[in-house]
């Protein structure tokens, strides 16, 4: 009798001990899935980032490009200095904006930074429709070297904001599924949707450039 009495708590207490571990087990294969859609956001998120980096590594390249050509055409067509100014005051004001952390869901800080962009773009163009009126300045073979830089940056610009709309897309897209939204929502909503690039019409093309 005794030793059937002392049993039974050790039986007890072994059933208990399983009936824990199976809602361990539950609890984790619960859990597996969420932590793995939260892993998806976090990556798309960071692939986001990752084309963004380089947009602005192509616009670096443009900005590296502009005191270059403003100095070639200083020497040359003495006569463009107001287009001259404009077009350093474009870079300076382009390269004064930057974007970090939520400025990337904030549709007007975004719209300011293409603003931005836009006017640089615009006031290269103009500085190089203006100078095909200068036969020594079309001559020089340093403004044709970076007018051909210009142009080719210009294009990795493009394929660039294209690429960053793509991971954006993908990204706000796995985010306003409803698996998104729960786990967003049960990890505290870390996660906002990006606003997309969307440059001006006008902007589009890249800057001609004549020969």
């Amino acid at each position: 009798m005794n030793s059937r009495m002392k049993e039974a708590p050790s039986a007890m207490l072994a059933q208990v001990f399983r009936a824990a571990w199976l809602l361990v087990g539950v609890i984790a294969l619960a859990f597996a899935p969420g932590c793995q859609n939260y892993d998806q956001l976090v990556e798309k998120d960071q692939i986001c980032e990752q084309k963004w980096a380089d947009y602005e590594a192509q616009l670096q390249r443009r900005y590296d490009l502009v005191p270059n050509l403003v100095s070639t055409v200083k020497a040359s067509a003495k006569h463009e200095a107001d287009t001259l100014a404009k077009v350093t005051e474009a870079r300076a004001s382009a390269t004064g904006i930057k974007l970090t952390g939520d400025d990337f869901t904030d549709p007007e800080k975004m719209a300011a930074f293409q603003k931005a962009q836009d006017q640089l773009k615009g006031s290269l163009s103009r500085l190089l429709v203006a100078n095909e009126n200068y036969p020594d300045l079309k001559g020089n073979q340093a403004f044709r070297d970076l007018q051909t830089q210009l142009e080719g940056t210009e294009n990795r610009i493009l394929r660039s904001r294209e690429e960053y709309n793509n991971a954006v897309r993908v990204f706000n897209t796995e985010l306003k599924k409803i698996r998104g939204q729960v786990i967003n929502k049960a990890t505290g909503k870390p996660f906002k949707e990006r606003v997309y690039f969307a440059a001006a019409t006008e902007a589009q093309a890249a800057p001609k450039v004549s020969f």
